[in-house]
């Protein structure tokens, strides 16, 4: 009688997972975001729109015409109708594209590079580094926004490089505060005292262990400031202290056409709602970016 061998006993095992960096989850989950990935829609064809506007304008933006002003929207040879000078307005839309983002996108910018340099060194050396740094940008806090972007250009003067001068120095403070709450904070986490007692110099340890960790926040907080950035620019060319006409720009259109509002008010309300969409589409997409990298696992 044979011995009966036993089978050896199947075990299943489970499937690998694959695991993902963190910059591959955020965009993951952008993805997933409907709302956000429309406003990143809209923004980007805004920009080919104003990249392109040279091939895809179908009149020239400055061309006058006192038979044809204030046309209505639909009139025959101009989709969008014409302003109080008979200029066609779907051209000045799309020219007035390049400037209005062009002063609503460069002060973010230059304000998310500077602040950021300004709140890594004081939120990092600490002591009178951080008194002097803060303490500078507390002055400017102390005025809002809009004034104190009205009483810059005012010395200044109208002119669009102004305007950035202007607008950068308001949004410098605030992206100054965010970068340096943040890295006070990383300063003093186990890894960067780890890096500081293995003998790495500071530039290192900012370059390194730092910045990695303050660069997100910055930048959700500096594209939430891209609205903002584009509204105030279209007050200082509403106002007269942005771009000088006859340029295109959605701000100096609105000013341009005020005493058309009740004559034709659609037309009169199109660089509105130009600057609405444009607005609402960088908030909405920042709210989706800065819930996107809330990553809590």
């Amino acid at each position: 009688m044979s011995a009966v061998l036993p089978t050896p006993a199947v075990t299943e095992t489970a499937p690998a997972t694959v695991s993902r960096g963190y910059w591959a989850t955020v965009f993951a989950r952008v993805k997933r975001d409907k709302v956000t990935m429309f406003c990143a829609l809209v923004l980007i064809a805004l920009v080919l729109i104003a990249i392109l506007a040279p091939w895809i304008s179908p009149k020239d933006p400055l061309a006058t015409s006192m038979l044809k002003r204030l046309a209505q929207v639909g009139s025959d040879g101009y989709l969008l109708g014409t302003d109080e000078l008979g200029r066609d307005m779907l051209s000045r839309l799309i020219w007035g594209g390049r400037l209005s983002l062009f002063i609503g996108i460069v002060p973010v910018i230059n304000a998310f590079i500077i602040g950021t340099i300004l709140g890594v060194m004081a939120g990092f050396a600490g002591g009178k580094l951080n008194t002097a740094i803060m303490r500078t940008m507390d002055i400017f806090f102390a005025f809002p926004s809009v004034l104190l972007a009205i009483a810059i250009s005012g010395v200044l003067g109208a002119g669009i490089f102004n305007s950035i001068i202007s607008l950068t120095i308001v949004f410098v403070p605030p992206i100054t505060r965010v970068a340096e709450s943040v890295t006070t904070q990383v300063r003093n986490l186990d890894y960067v005292e780890a890096a500081r007692a293995s003998g790495a110099d500071a530039l290192t340890i900012v370059r390194v262990h730092v910045l990695g960790n303050v660069l997100g926040p910055v930048f959700i907080y500096a594209t939430s400031l891209m609205s903002v950035c584009m509204i105030l620019a279209s007050g200082l060319s509403f106002l007269g202290l942005g771009t000088k006409p006859p340029s295109p720009e959605w701000g100096l259109m609105l000013n341009t056409l005020r005493t058309a509002i009740y004559t034709n008010p659609l037309v009169a309300a199109l660089p509105g709602v130009m600057i609405f969409i444009t607005s609402i589409c960088f908030n909405l997409m920042s709210d989706g970016l800065r819930q996107a990298m809330d990553i809590k696992e």
